[in-house]
């Protein structure tokens, strides 16, 4: 019997203004879901990283490996002026 590969992954959880939390991946670009509750946003993030993963390896690609972050990721408001149209 194969041994199940474990993969572990850095996720990050942001309150969304409609309530619940919308969970992101940085090593895996264009991952993005969400849960009611930070319990439930944690088992989407773990069915949405498995599907992914099982995507990549359908088509022969790597597995990237964990994007590490700060530990105090830096959070600012940036201000951009368009020239009107």
């Amino acid at each position: 019997m194969a041994t199940q590969e474990e993969h572990r992954f850095t996720v990050l959880f942001e309150p969304a203004e409609e309530g619940g939390y919308v969970v992101t991946c940085p090593a895996l670009p264009g991952l993005v879901t969400e849960g009611d509750s930070l319990e439930e946003a944690r088992e989407m993030a773990r069915d949405a990283i498995r599907g992914y993963l099982e995507s990549l390896r359908k088509d022969g690609l790597p597995i990237p490996q964990d994007k590490k972050l700060p530990l105090d990721p830096v959070k600012d408001e940036i201000r951009v002026a368009l020239e009107p149209v």
